[in-house]
């Protein structure tokens, strides 16, 4: 079993904002393989889940608001115990890449973000992360956070309905470092 975390913020307001990049890769995920989404109150989180091969993927989208993902994260594995920090991976926005790309990262720190931010606090900084790209403010001195919150642009809505999701399906049948030779490439990050 694996469970994959897309990171985003609930709402309308938020839907196709370029925070939303984790959650509209979740959605697209769903929706190749026709999986419905439900609420789960008691982890925090709209479910959807999937079959891969013989892998059986639970797909989560926090719905506590990106700054306090870790509260769901954490609810998430304490239900889910039979998960492995391997078959763990979590989906989320990052400014230091370019939008049309994304990047599999297996170690890192938060780099500032929030969401991330809170689940270290609460989980460990051992956790896989797919980062979807959508580049910095491009008005010098524009706030990241009005731009984080602005509208997605096309290209990181393409990446996150179609490579993104190719992406993570080679990761769910074939593991990080494969799905990292394979994904992390110049053309992708």
């Amino acid at each position: 079993m694996k469970l994959i975390v897309g990171l985003g913020n609930p709402g309308m307001t938020y839907a196709q904002t370029r925070h939303n990049a984790g959650w509209m890769v979740l959605d697209a995920l769903a929706n190749r393989f026709h999986a419905g989404w439900t609420k789960d109150a008691k982890r925090f989180a709209n479910i959807a889940k999937i079959n891969l091969g013989e892998e059986t993927v639970i797909l989560a989208k926090p719905t506590t608001f990106m700054n306090k993902s870790g509260v769901s994260v954490k609810s998430l594995l304490s239900f889910y115990k039979n998960i492995k920090p391997n078959d763990l991976l979590i989906v989320h926005d990052e400014l230091d890449i370019l939008p049309g790309s994304f990047k599999f990262t297996p170690k890192a720190g938060s780099g500032g973000h929030n969401g991330i931010k809170s689940i270290f606090e609460l989980y460990t900084d051992d956790v896989a992360r797919l980062r979807i790209g959508i580049g910095r403010p491009s008005i010098a001195g524009e706030p990241v956070d009005n731009w984080v919150l602005g509208n997605a642009q096309k290209e990181t809505i393409e990446t996150a309905k179609n490579s993104a999701v190719d992406a993570l399906e080679n990761w769910i049948t074939e593991g990080l470092t494969r799905t990292m030779n394979r994904w992390n490439t110049d053309t992708h990050n």
